[in-house]
């Protein structure tokens, strides 16, 4: 696990290609629902599914964000590619490109400076934590979602 999450330019591109995956199963799904009229199992599975992924994407964006120290459009702009199909893949690519993506996570190596910076690299030198905290963020997120309920369309 922790090979998984050794750098922001892993982790960036592993969870913004979930990302992009569960938006081809969801469409999928879609057209199985809305065009064949076949069945509603693909939305059911890939809606929850791109739902989660969804958030991990943009707790990820936000983290990476502020540990290779992104400006507030940079992490906008990154957070905005969730929304349209397959778009994480391209900024990701785009960051990756621009060297804004680092081998190594900055916050482990250098004391904090900001605000935001210092539970961050806390939890980035205490990976077991961090990783926990990562997933109870998605889940009370998503727990949030849910109790907001479904996009409208």
């Amino acid at each position: 696990m922790s090979a998984l999450l050794s750098s922001p330019s892993r982790v960036y591109r592993i969870v913004a290609t979930a990302e992009a995956v569960t938006w081809a199963g969801l469409l999928s799904g879609m057209f199985l629902k809305y065009v064949t009229e076949t069945t509603e199992l693909g939305v059911s599975i890939f809606g929850m599914l791109h739902g989660i992924v969804f958030i991990a994407y943009c707790v990820t964006t936000t983290v990476v964000a502020i540990d290779q120290r992104w400006s507030i459009s940079r992490l906008v702009a990154g957070l905005a590619s969730s929304i349209p199909p397959f778009f994480t893949l391209w900024f990701e690519r785009y960051a990756a490109g621009r060297g804004l993506l680092a081998p190594t996570w900055r916050l482990i190596d250098e004391s904090p400076n900001r605000p935001l910076e210092r539970p961050l690299s806390w939890l980035l030198r205490n990976p077991a934590r961090g990783l926990a905290a990562g997933l109870a963020s998605v889940a009370a997120l998503t727990v949030v979602a849910l109790v907001a309920g479904p996009p409208v369309g």
